[in-house]
């Protein structure tokens, strides 16, 4: 049983074949990071042009890699949302042009709940799980129960723990993306040399608010003057677009590495925090994190000594930023089900997973 996954939701155009929910057969990304990096993050009328390009060689790479024809699958399935709406039509049109010239069943998949299967379908998650889905635009918090049953307990209120990253990394001057560059310099700098402290939530104590611990950033940014600092980080990467630890550090002072570190560690603590309660909540038999912030080695680190009474899984670096074996993985249950999408799907920007 072999399914064909299309991804196109932000910025990321790709493709995969997946055969019995967890054999990856061939997994194909055309990236747009060098792109949108020159406008410090994601234009989305660039993203969906980029898509548009990309789509039917992305397509076509995954199918060869794989060794496999539209004959041979069972299904073609896609992202319906949530994203960028721009983006994720090019995915959800190509997609049902292929099911209706093929006669294939056409499985329309949540973009978040792609990002809990990219651990489930990999690993042996023991149920009532706990989902932490952390990127650049979702912090979401799920149980998630036996035949993949979710319920919502906490989110994010403004920006996500991944946009924050971004952000605080543009501002100081490290370019886009900024959150693998913090990752890289935080061990460099003291996690406890800067202060964060974040407003406690009103309402549901489960949620996350970052934009708090952003503007804090920015007061200290201000309270500085850095402006030399920064544009010797911007010059560095007008040379070197992706610059090595040791280039970033000759150009980045210890204060700053230790605000990055700071900022790093505040982060982390209210992503488990939040995470600790949740699953004693619901006594929660196994933790997944998943997502782009995944692959934070900070975050890695810090749920592997956290002593949990469950154990804590993660995907690998290649399955955390979004992918389109995800989706396919997340498809095999609607398969089984009949669950099918007409061919008057649309796409849903703000689309929720319930």
């Amino acid at each position: 049983m072999r399914i064909l996954a299309i991804e196109s939701s932000c910025d990321e155009t790709a493709a995969a074949v997946v055969e019995d929910s967890s054999r990856i057969l061939s997994s194909v990304v055309a990236s747009q990071i060098a792109m949108h990096a020159r406008y410090g993050g994601v234009v989305p009328e660039l993203a969906s042009r980029e898509h548009l390009r990309a789509i039917v060689p992305t397509v076509r790479l995954a199918l060869e890699q794989a060794g496999t024809t539209y004959q041979d699958l069972a299904a073609v399935a896609v992202t319906e949302g949530p994203g960028l709406i721009g983006s994720l039509l090019v995915g959800i049109t190509f997609a049902k042009s292929i099911a209706a010239v093929h006669k294939l069943p056409l499985i329309a998949v949540n973009h978040i709940e792609g990002h809990i299967h990219a651990v489930a379908s990999q690993n042996a998650v023991e149920f009532p799980a706990l989902a932490l889905v952390v990127s650049g635009g979702h912090t979401h918090l799920y149980e998630v129960l036996e035949g993949f049953r979710y319920r919502l307990l906490g989110k994010t209120r403004d920006d996500a723990a991944g946009e924050a990253f971004d952000k605080v990394g543009k501002l100081l001057g490290f370019g886009y993306p900024g959150g693998p560059v913090i990752d890289q310099l935080a061990p460099h700098g003291n996690p406890l040399g800067v202060k964060f402290t974040l407003a406690n939530m009103k309402g549901n104590t489960l949620d996350f608010s970052f934009s708090g611990l952003k503007t804090a950033v920015l007061r200290w940014f201000e309270a500085r003057d850095l402006s030399e600092e920064v544009a010797a980080r911007r010059s560095l990467l007008a040379v070197h677009p992706r610059p090595t630890v040791e280039q970033w550090l000759q150009v980045t002072p210890q204060a700053t590495l230790d605000v990055l570190a700071s900022f790093q560690y505040t982060v982390i603590e209210e992503l488990l925090r939040r995470a600790r309660r949740s699953g004693e909540d619901i006594v929660a038999r196994s933790l997944i994190i998943s997502g782009g912030v995944a692959c934070n080695t900070g975050l890695r680190r810090s749920a592997e000594r956290a002593s949990l009474p469950y154990p804590v899984f993660f995907p690998t670096l290649g399955l955390s930023t979004d992918n389109a074996a995800m989706i396919g993985a997340a498809a095999f249950p609607k398969l089984a089900r009949g669950e099918f999408a007409g061919l008057d799907l649309r796409a849903k920007a703000n689309l929720a997973l319930a």
